[in-house]
């Protein structure tokens, strides 16, 4: 094999971990790594480890918490870019990116999380406290 081969099949492939974080789907290479040892990414429907190369025309199956992305890997990057670039990596599913939007959109209906009556008052509850007995 000459060296100009092995240079063009090196840029044709990428560590796993390396392409997520590349991606945007992870901040960092470790918490990539930690996902894919947790089982929370597939490739082509298997599991995966961080040392796995993927090509363009891998799939791949990412969960995050309740969301999850179903993506075909479009290109290769050598380095993390902006994240108008790193969108161009890959091409989600249609399903998938609907499904995505709706968990989104419920969340945002559901508002945020209530507090517990229990525990000590928040600052803006003593000043409401305060201001009802006039103290």
């Amino acid at each position: 094999m000459s060296a100009e081969k092995a240079g063009a099949e090196i840029a044709a492939s990428q560590r796993l971990d390396k392409w997520l974080w590349a991606a945007r789907f992870f901040k960092t290479r470790s918490l990539a790594v930690e996902a894919i040892n947790g089982g929370k990414v597939h490739v082509d429907g298997q599991r995966a480890k961080p040392g796995r190369s993927v090509r363009p025309g891998t799939k791949l199956s990412i969960h995050k918490g309740q969301l999850a992305w179903q993506i075909e890997v479009k290109a290769i990057a050598k380095q993390r870019r902006p994240a108008s670039e790193a969108a161009l990596l890959f091409e989600e599913e249609e399903q998938s990116r609907l499904k995505r939007q709706e968990i989104v959109a419920e969340r945002r209906a559901a508002g945020p999380a209530a507090r517990s009556e229990g525990g000590r008052p928040t600052k803006r509850d003593r000043r409401r406290l305060s201001d009802l007995t006039g103290k």
